[in-house]
Parts: structure tokens; sequence; C-alpha cells
């Protein structure tokens, strides 16, 4: 619980931690284009009293070079000059090919009217106003917080994804080192029974016996090698897919409720491809124990095994409640599960031993309340 609890603070507090970053960049960033708005003001003031002096200067013999110089240093702030009766008299930094056109510079007056107030220009009775809006480097400036906004959440977002592939890969290791553990934990006990089982045919006790129990004690050595195989790739091996599947379909026929019917059916007596006995086998196993809960104990099941073209297809069907079609792709997902019990893991470990260590494909074909559901194996034959 502490653990959890901490790890709800350090949530919480990088959460607050980032919000007061976000509202420093949003805060500064505005005292920043305030101040950068009004020096834009301030040269336009500049500007318009370089007009009244050059206007005003009657003394010919007076040096003009500062109002001109100011006049000509404003090449970024776009402005219009507007005579008392409303009239434009010139302009200043529009576009020069779109103020040929009078209703090109007309918008552009109304939107300085609205974007700031104007300044007026007052000299021997004459009364004029420049108006003007923002620079062009101003208005770029209402796009840098949300440019540092973007760049802060990409960055969090990368660390996000290295912090999330460490914690996986993490568990996975964990997880692997786990289950070949149990693997070599498994493997003492499973030599001595099959010592003891040689004792016992020795002794003459019941044949029959040996033989069931022999099969369970092989059972647990194959479920112990499938535990050493997780976490490294397996090794492919040309095989008959038929005699596989059979086999486990067998013995879990052997081990089932009479009330559900099993029925086998291949095209072929061979069919190969490039499987690992043990891996492949656990997915049969899976696809099967799914579809014996689905049908509650009774009903029937039936693998069906086609050659289609260059693809062998593996049909498991059965006669149970279904599946939402909402579900098709969910129930593969690590974790998901209906069952009151479970760990959502074997259609998750299928898919992976199918789709990545067989090169193959598992789906579900179709499902209904009615009917039951029709999961389907796609592996590459091997002539």
């Amino acid at each position: 619980m502490s653990f959890f609890r901490n790890t709800v603070f350090t949530k919480r507090l990088v959460i607050l931690v980032l919000l007061g970053i976000v509202s420093l960049i949003l805060w500064n960033t505005y005292i920043f284009f305030q101040k950068f708005k009004q020096e834009e003001r301030l040269k336009v003031e500049i500007f318009a009293a370089a007009l009244k002096e050059l206007a005003t200067n009657t003394d010919l013999n007076a040096s003009i070079n500062l109002e001109t110089k100011i006049i000509e240093t404003n090449t970024n702030i776009p402005l219009i000059l507007v005579n008392e009766d409303g009239s434009i008299k010139e302009w200043r930094n529009l576009d020069s090919i779109k103020a040929q056109d009078p209703n090109y510079v007309e918008a552009q007056l109304e939107i300085m009217k609205k974007e700031n107030e104007p300044i007026l220009v007052r000299y021997l009775n004459i009364n004029e106003a420049i108006y003007y809006k923002d620079s062009d480097l101003l208005n770029k400036l209402t796009y840098y917080p949300i440019a540092l906004i973007l760049i802060l959440i990409l960055f969090l977002a990368v660390i996000y994804m290295l912090f999330s592939s460490s914690k996986i890969a993490e568990q996975n290791k964990l997880w692997t080192g786990m289950a070949k553990e149990t693997a070599h934990q498994i493997g003492t006990p499973l030599s001595s029974l099959l010592g003891w089982i040689a004792i016992l045919k020795e002794e003459k006790v019941g044949e029959k016996y040996l033989d069931e129990i022999e099969k369970d004690v092989h059972r647990l050595n194959t479920i112990a090698n499938r535990f050493s195989k997780i976490g490294s790739v397996p090794e492919l091996k040309k095989q008959d897919v038929v005699a596989v599947t059979k086999s486990t379909f067998e013995y879990l026929k052997n081990r089932t409720s009479k009330q559900i019917d099993f029925k086998f059916d291949a095209q072929k007596e061979v069919l190969y491809s490039k499987i690992n006995v043990e891996l492949f086998g656990w997915v049969i196993e899976n696809l099967i124990k799914n579809a014996i809960d689905a049908m509650k104990g009774k009903g029937l099941l039936t693998l069906a095994i086609s050659l289609q073209g260059k693809r062998i297809e593996i049909s498991i069907s059965d006669t149970g409640k279904g599946i939402p079609k909402s579900q098709f792709k969910q129930i593969f997902k690590p974790g998901f599960t209906t069952k009151k019990r479970g760990w959502g893991l074997g259609l998750s470990l299928s898919k992976r031993i199918v789709e990545e260590y067989h090169n193959g494909k598992i789906f579900v074909q179709k499902s209904n309340t009615k009917t039951g559901t029709t999961f389907k194996i796609v592996l590459l034959s091997a002539f």
C-alpha cells in the first residue's frame, strides 16, 4: 500500500509541476507580448511625431534628416494614414502587389481599427490618424507558447515511452526468469517419477494404469519444456501438423467429460509445416480448453485441418455461449478474460506463439450466441 501511495503522490506531484511550468510559460509569454506590443505602439507614435514635424517644418534651411530616417526605418509595422474625412492618404508595409487593389487596403484598415487604437496626428488645423496592426514578428510570438507546450508534451511522451518500455522489459524479464525457474524445479521430481514408473513396470503393476500415469508424466515434461522456451526464440522443425494436433486433441479428449462430443476432421493424413511441437501443442490445448469452458461441459467440439493452396488451416469450433463481435480482438489482449477465474493469458500467449514465433495467423473466424465460436489458425505449409 505504501508503494501505491508513493506512486500516486509522485504522479500528482509531477502533474502539479507540469501545470506550474506551463502556467509560467504562458504568463511570461503574455508579459513579453504586452511589452513588445507597447514598444511597437511607441514606434508608431514616434513615426507620427516625425510626420508632424516634417509637415510643420517651414524652415527650408533646417535639417530634416532625423525625421526622414525615422520614417524610412519603419519597415515592419503595417500602417495606414487616414485623412480627417476618413479617406486613405497613404499606407506602409502592406503587400505591395495586393495593395494595388483598393478593396484590399480598405479591408486591412478595418482589421487595424479592430486591433489597435489609432494615433492622432494634429497640425495646422489638420486632423489625421494612423491605424496600424501588429507586426509579423509579434504575431509569430502568439504561437511561441503553443510550440513550447508541444515540445514539452513530446519530451514527456518520450520519457513515458522509455519508462514504460523499461518497465515492460523488466516485467518480461521477471516472468521469463520465473517460467524458466518453474521448468527447472519441475524437472527434478519428473526425473524421479519416471524412475519410479520404470520400477513399477518391472514389478508388473497394472500396465493399463501405468500407461496413463506415464502419459501424464510425459505431459508434465512437455509443460516444463514449454516454460523453459518462454523468452527465447524457439527452434522450428518440419513436423506433421495433423499428427501433432491430433496428439493434443486425443489427450484432452480422454480427460474430458463424456458429455462433450469430440470430432476430428483432416483432409489429408500428413500436412507439413515448420513448427515447435511443445509450443504449438500449447496453442491447440488453450483453444480446446477455452471451447470446453464455453460449452460448460456439454456440447460438440470440432477440430478440422485442411490444406488451402500453400496454407494449412486449423479450425476449432464449439457450440458454446459465443463471443460478442466487439470482443473479437480484445480477447487476445493480455489480462482480458470473461471467466470468474483466470489470468487472461491463454489466448494472448497463443497469439504470440502463432504470429511471432510461427509467422502464422490466429483469429476468431465467426461467433454468435446460438451456434458457438470458431477459431482459426493459419500456417504456411512446408512441402
